[in-house]
């Protein structure tokens, strides 16, 4: 366990919550109903901190992953802006976790004071990269996301469980890259693209969603991660339990070996499109307990 290890509480959203004494462990299980299909995990610890708020609220900087762009994060930025939060949506090249955080982090040079990071799917291997040695990220939220070790690949981590159907839904497509080799980008096919990427988005927005989705350099699953910003930096996680791209036992242990606060919620991959309000709730509370 990292330095952040401490007690954790298990808190299933709900009005009307029961607290169950844990007397073995030191702590209450408290327990809800009121948001279905959403669990939620935190340390005792943090629910001070979650209470109160001082100084300025910070920028969230949301990164998209693989087969998406900044556009799939439309309905939380909506909310983010409503409760007065400075809000950027990077643009991710998708080429490599060291490329793309190189990106990022010229981004953040840019943006002054606190920031939250957030990335979806393969994001979360960028916000792990770009946040390393950065004062100024305050929290790391992973959307339905890898969280990396140093050492490890997002096409590792998704092979490290069973319940991936991404690669037989996948359209590569043979490119030349700027030093004139050979790669290859990855599409998913747009016939299959709603049931695999955004089975619980409207199927019309599904279909636009599929037409515009931007590529992943295949290489850029295959690249090891060299740094994990979340062994120092407080985290969190939703963990989408219907998905088909990042199977949710791979989610789970990747958010509980980050000791990252945990949220569930039986979504698909394109969690951020199909409950926005879940996300933003959860990158608020990140801002809040920061702050």
């Amino acid at each position: 366990m990292n330095s952040k290890g401490a007690g954790k509480q298990r808190v299933l959203t709900g009005a009307a919550a029961a607290v169950v004494a844990g007397a073995a462990f030191g702590a209450f299980a408290l327990t809800g109903t009121a948001s279905a299909g959403v669990t939620t995990t935190v340390k005792a610890a943090d629910a001070p901190a979650q209470a109160g708020s001082h100084g300025p609220k910070p920028t969230i900087v949301l990164e998209h992953g693989a087969f998406a762009d900044s556009s799939s994060w439309n309905g939380v930025i909506s909310r983010l802006r409503t409760d007065g939060y400075p809000v950027v949506a990077a643009a991710n090249p998708l080429r490599g976790p060291h490329d793309d955080a190189t990106s990022l982090r010229g981004l953040l040079d840019h943006i002054k004071g606190p920031k939250i990071l957030v990335g979806h799917s393969y994001g979360g291997s960028v916000i792990s990269e770009a946040a390393a040695d950065r004062p100024d990220v305050k929290a790391l939220v992973y959307v339905a996301a890898f969280l990396p070790a140093p050492g490890e690949t997002a096409l590792e981590l998704t092979n490290k469980y069973p319940g991936s159907t991404l690669p037989g839904t996948l359209d590569p497509v043979t490119v030349t890259n700027p030093d004139g080799t050979t790669g290859t980008d990855l599409y998913i096919q747009q016939d299959k693209f709603r049931h695999q990427f955004a089975a619980d988005v409207p199927r019309n927005e599904a279909a636009l969603a599929a037409v515009g989705q931007r590529p992943i350099a295949q290489a850029a699953l295959e690249e090891k991660a060299t740094v994990a910003a979340w062994k120092t930096i407080p985290s969190w996680a939703v963990v989408t339990t219907q998905d088909l791209n990042i199977p949710v036992a791979a989610q789970r242990f990747m958010a509980e070996r980050a000791d990252a606060r945990i949220t569930e919620v039986a979504a698909s991959h394109s969690v951020a499109v199909s409950r926005p309000g879940v996300v933003t709730r959860v990158i608020e509370d990140a801002a809040r307990a920061t702050r």
